[in-house]
């Protein structure tokens, strides 16, 4: 894990805090209507992005898209209610919203068959509960979330639990833990961050293959991409917020100016 990255993640989100509890022209507002205003965003950039990457005609985009917002609805309903992503129950509920057709073929359970992903041979069914329940025991024990977030969209995907929307469960999974604990969503850009993306998780997998235990400079490169998009996200915060009060201090200082 690039510790750097990290800490430079701390820092900007530190610094947020820091202008809106000690500016007087920066508010908690400001935070929470970007923040909310990068939500809507995640909406739009996700749902379109992966509709055109992943959908195979306009009018299964169309639905792809319509599925993707009601599991984000629910996914910001219940952060609001202050409730954090931590059990496959929840799990199953994004896989209903987000895939409702692999979920009418086999309702709340997982995969029945041996599937595939690029090279890489996913478990054998029977594992799965085993796997899945150790993954989840796993992010419990893991205290930072942004290392949590990550760790559990990788190794989902690598299990692969479910014969169709993977991805998609473990793209909101992980933008709900990060938003959770008050950090922008992390989305695939265009389609070749998506290539690379893609690329980054074959590789990491196919050496897991052969060193289980062992921490590989693919499982790296792919945590690094991450931290990137979060660091970008951050750093678009950190600006909307510093313009709105830097605004505000402006107009101040002009009514003063007139005033006098």
């Amino acid at each position: 894990m690039d510790e750097k990255k990290l800490y430079q993640i701390s820092l900007i989100t530190k610094s947020i805090y820091r202008l809106i509890i000690y500016s007087r022209y920066h508010t908690d507002d400001d935070l929470l209507d970007t923040y909310t205003e990068g939500i809507h965003d995640l909406k739009e950039l996700l749902g379109i992005k992966n509709a055109q990457m992943e959908a195979q005609d306009e009018e299964e985009a169309g639905r792809y898209l319509k599925d993707l917002k009601i599991a984000v609805d629910f996914v910001i309903s219940e952060i609001t209610a202050h409730i954090n992503f931590t059990s496959p129950t929840q799990m199953f509920q994004l896989l209903r919203l987000i895939s409702p057709e692999t979920n009418a073929v086999h309702p709340n359970r997982y995969r029945s068959s041996t599937v595939q992903v690029g090279a890489h041979l996913c478990p054998e069914p029977m594992l799965l509960p085993y796997l899945m329940e150790e993954l989840f025991y796993r992010i419990d024990t893991i205290s930072d979330p942004v290392i949590r977030a990550i760790y559990f969209h990788h190794e989902m995907i690598r299990i692969h639990p479910f014969s169709d929307g993977n991805g998609r469960v473990a793209r909101i999974a992980k933008n709900w833990m990060l938003m959770y604990d008050l950090y922008p969503p992390i989305y695939i850009n265009d389609p070749h961050e998506k290539k690379e993306y893609t690329e980054t998780l074959a590789s990491s997998f196919k050496a897991l293959s052969t060193a289980p235990e062992q921490w590989n400079d693919y499982t790296s490169k792919f945590f690094r991409q991450e931290l990137d998009r979060l660091l970008s996200n951050l750093l678009w915060l950190y600006d909307q917020i510093n313009e709105k009060g830097n605004i505000r201090s402006s107009q101040a200082g002009s009514d003063t100016t007139s005033f006098m």
